[in-house]
């Protein structure tokens, strides 16, 4: 058989039906009900996650006056995939249900009681639970919230989410989130040369700046 003549128009996929899925699932996860972090209840199941800051911290002041009357803006979006997702892409079903998100979301809690300036009652986190064939879905609904919302710490702060690299792996510098909120022992064993604070409080402005204008305007 032999190779066509390239036609890129035989390549691109279009499905409005896939759109309007992708914004039914966006609507359900802004009504779904909020909790602290993490929720009290401990639960099965993998899926999308959000925090949303409400604190003092002057950094972040913004985030609590744009949620004092909703929930309405994240300040980190996240994920938890079932075990071997990466490999296999392996569904989250009724009978091999695991505890990843539950597991995530406490993982944050974690992080945020240990770094500078930070309080955990400051947070308050929802979030949306695919199941079977849904969890296929998680990549993509994590994308589309963060394109709608542009979280701080997904677009102008790296390093949240981060985890142990382990031994062997501590040449890689310093998160821009580790350096702002120090605290996490494993993060300062990073020894490469990270971003100073001043630019990383720098960023913080300017996204803020640009995130509330573009709100206020839409």
């Amino acid at each position: 058989m032999k190779p066509q003549a390239f036609d890129r128009r035989k390549h691109v996929y279009k499905n409005d039906a896939f759109v309007e899925l992708v914004k039914d699932a966006v609507r359900f996860f802004n009504g779904t009900p909020v909790h602290t972090l993490p929720p009290p209840e401990s639960f099965t199941g993998t899926g999308v996650y959000a925090l949303y800051y409400t604190g003092r911290n002057p950094l972040y002041e913004r985030y609590a006056v744009l949620n004092r009357l909703a929930y309405s803006y994240p300040i980190y979006v996240g994920k938890a995939v079932p075990k071997g997702w990466r490999q296999a892409r392996l569904s989250d079903n009724a009978q091999c249900q695991s505890r990843e998100l539950i597991g995530r979301l406490r993982e944050h809690r974690r992080s945020i009681t240990l770094g500078t300036d930070l309080f955990v009652e400051d947070f308050m986190c929802r979030f949306i639970i695919f199941e079977e064939e849904g969890s296929d879905m998680i990549g993509t609904i994590k994308a589309a919230l963060i394109k709608l919302n542009r979280p701080l710490w997904n677009i102008a702060v790296d390093g949240f989410g981060n985890h142990d690299p382990g031994r062997g792996r501590y040449e890689q510098a310093k998160s821009d989130w580790d350096v702002i909120h120090e605290g996490r022992a494993w993060a300062n064993k990073c020894n490469g040369s990270h971003t100073e604070k001043s630019v990383i409080v720098s960023n913080i402005h300017h996204h803020l700046k640009s995130l509330g204008s573009c709100n206020e305007d839409s």
